[in-house]
């Protein structure tokens, strides 16, 4: 699944798992020239300092604190979990930062006495009254003497429930019970044991509600030819929502077949996981009449969360160039042709996997469909995934290179979930990583091979990299294995840890193994378990196989344990050698002792004129390696490393002289940019090396490299976003400075012969100059606005609309607003709203920012998207601080319409308190929600903290103040 997920210094941008939203930097948001540092001796609320105090520290200005120096080497055990995150009511931290936990032990599971075997499954939705009728029949294998059975249901009505043992019907009077909190219905067989080894079946009549909370089997709308609004029926399972459908074991691990039966008008179009076995006319009480009845073909063993059934009238297009017909479906309001694009590019994907994976895809069709309303990105429903509109439609007339990019990562990595997740599924959700990290790195790999030109390794470094080594910076974080037992808790692990450094941990283990005796492993990994369920162990366990290495030795401890190193090095050029140790790196750089007892194994990655290294590696908590010489050297070649390197500044300084020298990749550039940017932020290095060391990318060709340069700009200017106007001003025209000439050079005027790096190049730049208001770029961009307001559409490209959007709604007022909310309430296609949308935010005036709000809310806006219109408020100070007051005086509803019990609560509680910088902020977030449940955004909550408490902290340390420079 590709999932929706806010970090601490990111905004939101779709993208998924089942794969949601791919949070990115606040990108082209700030940036700045000639900066002086100035030590804060004092933390009151920011003021101006006087004129005297600002001449002594300007001359006499105080050393920067360095971090308490590491404790010594501790024997660690070999394995153990670092801690585990158990928020309550009014706790805002981890519980027991050092404990070891066997992860298997929180989970609350159902009775072993009975196993699933198959389900016959009946359902028919009534669109009148948003309900639907069900009937199910469980074939159970018993495996205990029993006399009652446990299964899952959340939010239904059961009727009726007849128990058979064998072929004989249990004449008991049965007693069914429900634990709602449990989510477990149980049904007791009072005096009746049904033996072990014997059979039984479980048939229940129940109805539900058509939900719109998009879970379960829900309601999702769209409008018809004629304008009214015209509902569908669809699902969304994972990870515990199939129990919110229909009754079951709902449970990884419990897998099955399923038969799937459909009830429904004549013009609606029925779809399972399954392909058609038949279609008939029956008799139907909701339609007071006749209605068509589907059936389709039993589906092999598969998870209870796979399970996927929609009725509705669609559309389709589909392609024969795989062995099976692939197909994507679009409401009938949707071009189907926008669906083009996924469609060969999912034929040509399931091909290249087959072959990838030496395994067939056992099902008889692949179809994938697009979802007016849909909480994540996508879901890798087997045989039938289901997408959010924006990334499975797209008209590349009127969409952006990186649009097109998402779209096709989107795609490749449902479609590696069918083989990982769905053919081999992990035994419990502790262990989604094997899931989410496998399917993230193979879309990866997968979009390298069908699109070289896009050179996607190159960004991973700003993209899984950076984003697993930001929320891992954490003190909240967690590690890749994660106790879990509750739905509240499960939801809330689809984040950066399983995805991005699920997916980091692979890339650096096929680096360390090799690549294709990685992809062996893999092979094996899935023959062996086909059709079955894993723990991380199992894989470790093929990856040897393949390679002859103990890999589980290896890897287990960056599975099991939170966080990740910092590498300190220091040199000596008498012995031309270099020191290297390893301590715990959190962003708030207050390592306590017991947080510093995990020896990571760090494979050094040694770059040096004569190659690199990749069998260097640091096991221990410190080391010492010869080297040729100490003219050149980097470690973490290329960044496939989990880990921060801090070089002295005379290092520093030589590796930016390297850079210019050609000596270092592209990730080398990106990599060293954002290690330096995180030290600064936390500490271990002073402020002042980063804005040098950003100042001397000034000549940089590469788009990845500015990427982490504007990414890193806009960290520091949403740190300063509550400081004074001098401050602020200050970063704004260093950011000026440092943009301007590349934007310029690169240009803003794009022509067929533009590739797409060179597309999404020019975007930003143009982004990132407009926002430190280049007066050039703001005009080209008021022109572009103007000739779009008179008409012609064609006026803005779509390479630049949402950097033209941002400029002219950050400088203008209720007339540019206006035409923006226009296109976000009526744009022709998704993506283009969605644009629009994510502006609206940029205004200031508090006027706008209370329409922006209320719009936020409004039937305008899906429950989807309510994080779109909000998300840029946090660009200014302004918009943070009427973010907040707006969730405090809207608590309940917020509450209501996104429920705790999923994931998008967590999503918008992240997005609307991570953007504060200082500590009487924090108090107020924990003042506000001391007295109300945090179950279900905990993590969220805690994250947001942290990452706030790391910002106030920096600030403490280095006040940022400008001195008025020429001109």
């Amino acid at each position: 699944m590709r999932c929706f997920r806010q970090y601490a210094q990111t905004v939101l941008v779709p993208w998924r798992c089942g794969r949601g939203t791919r949070a990115r930097p606040l990108s082209s948001t700030y940036g700045a020239p000639t900066v002086t540092l100035l030590r804060r001796t004092f933390y009151p609320s920011p003021t101006a300092a006087s004129p005297t105090i600002l001449n002594h520290i300007l001359q006499n200005p105080s050393p920067r604190r360095l971090p308490p120096p590491p404790p010594s080497p501790i024997t660690v055990p070999a394995r153990y979990c670092s801690h585990r995150r158990n928020m309550c009511k009014h706790q805002f931290g981890p519980d027991d930062a050092g404990s070891a936990i066997d992860i298997t032990k929180a989970r609350e599971v159902l009775p072993a006495n009975v196993k699933p075997v198959h389900y016959d499954l009946t359902l028919e939705p009534d669109f009148g009254n948003f309900t639907y009728d069900g009937e199910v029949t469980i074939h159970l294998d018993v495996v205990e003497d029993t006399t009652s059975i446990s299964l899952n249901t959340n939010e239904l009505k059961i009727h009726s429930t007849t128990v058979h043992s064998g072929e004989q019907a249990v004449a008991d009077a049965l007693t069914v019970a429900h634990d709602v909190d449990g989510q477990v219905t149980k049904i007791s067989l009072h005096s009746h044991t049904i033996p072990a080894g014997s059979t039984a079946k479980v048939t229940m009549k129940f109805s539900g509600t058509l939900n719109d909370n998009m879970a379960g089997f829900y309601r999702s709308s769209f409008k018809a030819a004629d304008g009214s609004t015209t509902y569908m029926a669809t699902t969304q399972m994972e990870p515990t929502d199939a129990r919110r459908a229909f009754p079951c074991f709902d449970e990884p691990a419990l897998k099955s077949t399923f038969t799937v039966t459909l009830v429904a008008d004549d013009k609606m179009t029925c779809l399972s996981n399954m392909d058609v076995a038949s279609e008939k006319t029956v008799q139907s009480a909701i339609a007071g009449g006749q209605r068509k009845a589907v059936t389709f073909n039993k589906t092999p063993v598969m998870s209870t969360y796979l399970l996927a059934f929609i009725v509705g009238e669609l559309n389709y297009i589909e392609t024969n160039s795989f062995r099976v017909p692939v197909r994507v479906y679009v409401p009938k309001d949707r071009d189907v042709e926008h669906g083009r694009f996924s469609l060969e590019l999912a034929a040509k994907t399931l091909a290249f996997y087959e072959k990838t994976f030496a395994s067939e895809f056992p099902l008889p069709k692949m179809d994938m469909i697009a979802i007016p309303d849909f909480s994540a990105g996508a879901m890798e429903n087997w045989g039938l995934v289901t997408y959010r509109v924006v990334d499975l439609l797209i008209d590349e007339k009127v969409s952006s290179a990186s649009t097109k990019q998402r779209v096709a990562e989107t795609v490749q990595h449902e479609l590696a979930h069918q083989w990982f997740g769905n053919l081999v599924t992990m035994d419990f959700w502790d262990g989604l990583w094997l899931n989410e990290g496998f399917a993230t790195w193979m879309s990866w790999y997968s979009c390298n091979v069908f699109y070289p030109e896009w050179k996607v390794w190159e960004g991973y470094v700003t993209d899984n990299l950076a984003s697993a080594l930001s929320l891992d910076s954490l003190r909240s974080s967690h590690p890749i294995e994660v106790p879990v037992k509750r739905a509240d808790e499960i939801n809330q692990i689809f984040d950066a840890i399983s995805y991005s450094k699920g997916s980091c941990v692979l890339r650096m283990i096929s680096k360390y193994l090799g690549e294709e005796t990685f992809m062996e492993g893999i092979r094996r990994y899935l023959k062996k378990h086909a059709f079955g369920n894993t723990q991380t162990g199992d894989l470790w366990a093929a990856l040897s196989d393949a390679s002859g290495k103990d890999v589980e030795k290896v890897m287990d401890i960056w599975t099991k344990h939170v966080g990740f190193p910092v590498v300190t090095v220091t040199e000596d050029p008498h012995a031309n050698s270099i020191h290297v140790k390893q301590n715990r790196f959190l962003r708030t750089a207050d390592v306590k002792p017991e947080e510093d007892q995990t020896l990571f194994p760090v494979f050094l990655g040694l770059r040096t004129k004569d190659g690199v290294d990749e069998d260097l590696a640091l096991t221990s908590r410190e080391a010492e390696f010869k080297l040729n010489d100490l003219d050149f050297f980097k470690l973490n070649a290329d960044h496939s490393g989990l880990y921060r390197t801090s070089y002295s500044p005379e290092r520093l300084r030589k590796l930016g002289l390297a850079a210019k020298d050609g000596l270092l990749t592209v990730e080398d550039r990106a990599g060293m940019i954002a290690d330096a940017g995180a030290l600064a932020a936390s500490g271990y290095q002073k402020t002042s090396g980063i804005l040098s060391l950003l100042d001397s990318f000034k000549s940089e060709a590469e788009f990845v490299v500015w990427q982490e340069i504007s990414g890193r700009i806009s960290i520091l200017r949403s740190s300063w976003i509550f400081e004074d106007d001098a401050v602020k001003d200050a970063l704004r025209r260093f950011q000026l400075d440092l943009v301007s000439d590349k934007a310029h050079e690169l240009g803003w005027h794009f022509t067929g012969k533009d590739g797409h790096i060179e597309q999404q190049f020019k975007g930003m730049m143009f982004g990132a100059a407009g926002v430190a208001k280049d007066e050039k770029i703001v005009k080209a961009a008021s022109d572009m606005f103007k000739k779009f307001k008179a008409g012609d559409k064609r006026a803005i490209h779509p390479n630049l609309r949402g950097s033209v959007y941002a400029i002219v709604l950050s400088n203008g007022g209720k007339e540019e607003y206006d035409i923006v909310l226009d296109q976000a309430c009526n744009a022709a296609t998704s993506d283009e709203r969605n644009t629009a949308l994510r502006a609206l935010g940029r205004a200031k005036s508090p006027d706008l920012i209370k329409r922006t709000l209320d719009l936020a809310l409004s039937e305008e806006v899906k429950g989807q998207d309510i994080y779109l219109p909000i998300s840029a408020l946090r660009t200014h100070s302004e918009g943070i601080q009427a973010l907040w007051s707006w969730v405090k005086d809207n608590w309940a509803e917020l509450e209501r319409r996104l429920p705790p019990s999923l994931s998008m609560l967590s999503s918008v509680v992240s997005i609307c308190t991570s953007s504060f910088t200082h500590r009487e902020q924090v108090e107020d977030i924990k003042a506000f929600f001391a007295s109300k449940s945090t179950k279900g955004f905990d993590k969220a909550l805690a994250q947001s903290i942290d990452a706030i408490s790391a910002k106030a902290a920096w600030i403490e340390r280095d006040f940022l103040l400008l001195l008025a420079s020429s001109g």
